[in-house]
């Protein structure tokens, strides 16, 4: 009787939170244009596509960016490919410039990392996006805790985090102040079991680099130049889900950037990083 209770408060969770994120996403499409939605071929992201083709009847109503540096792994490429076709997807490769045009202060991994941030500049410079969809949690890491779900952003990406607008009870800033862009993250009062649960639950698919091989797995899915698997025996979502409930790794220990050091993911995420 414990174990049905136990699931179906789980199901009522995963139910609360979908809903939650499926609302803001149709509050994203019907005030915020021209519109987009990064898509890393993550869990995360994934996920929130699949959330998106929910929340518009089966289709997505707006592009689907990778900013690529070409360091994916050939599997994320192969996984792209396929549920691009599927989902019949318009997806839009954004090539990200090189490292010489990064801040060079910037530590080397978060060098790397920061490719992305000036990919994402041209982008918004170029087609003049008012608003960007990206699916990051709070848990993640310490200073995405700090993001609100509409986050107003200048063109090249800076973020005042003291000066964002607060949010109380499921009411947005969504108004896109002249010369600046939104981020959107309907994602943010996930966790990572409650992705894994949800992946579950929907059948949702996922790069398979997240299970185990050899004793090792991507636990979060990066570049290959600047992500690392971790020792891991999780070869299903049962396994991963079990693992998560017990252990104290942090989600992003393979994330090479966020050792560089100590404020390295901080200075990245105020200039612009998702």
């Amino acid at each position: 009787m414990r174990h049905v209770m136990h699931l179906q408060r789980d199901a009522n969770h995963l139910d609360e939170l979908e809903s939650a994120s499926i609302y803001i996403l149709r509050e994203a499409y019907r005030c915020v244009a021209p519109l987009c939605m990064l898509w890393s071929m993550g869990k995360d992201s994934t996920a929130l596509l699949w959330l998106a083709r929910k929340a518009f009847f089966g289709t997505v109503p707006f592009p689907v960016v990778l900013l690529d540096t070409e360091m994916e792994l050939p599997e994320v490429y192969a996984f792209r490919d396929r549920i691009a076709r599927e989902w019949n997807l318009d997806v839009r490769n954004e090539p990200c410039p090189p490292e010489s045009e990064t801040d060079p202060d910037l530590a080397p991994a978060s060098r790397a990392a920061a490719r992305k941030t000036e990919g994402l500049k041209r982008l918004l410079q170029r087609d003049q996006y008012a608003g960007v969809i990206v699916g990051i949690r709070r848990d993640e890491q310490a200073t995405r805790a700090k993001e609100r779900v509409f986050s107003p952003r200048s063109l090249s990406g800076d973020w005042d985090v003291r000066g964002q607008p607060a949010e109380f009870w499921g009411r947005y800033a969504t108004d896109v102040p002249r010369g600046m862009h939104v981020r959107i993250h309907p994602l943010l009062a996930w966790t990572e079991v409650d992705v894994w649960r949800y992946t579950q639950r929907e059948g949702i698919p996922f790069v398979d680099l997240y299970l185990a091989r050899n004793g090792e797995r991507y636990r979060s899915l990066g570049e290959k130049n600047i992500t690392r698997p971790i020792r891991s025996d999780a070869s299903s979502i049962d396994d991963i889900i079990a693992e998560l409930e017990t252990t104290k790794t942090p989600e992003r220990a393979g994330r090479t950037m966020d050792h560089d050091s100590e404020d390295s993911f901080e200075r990245l995420r105020s200039s612009g990083y998702m």
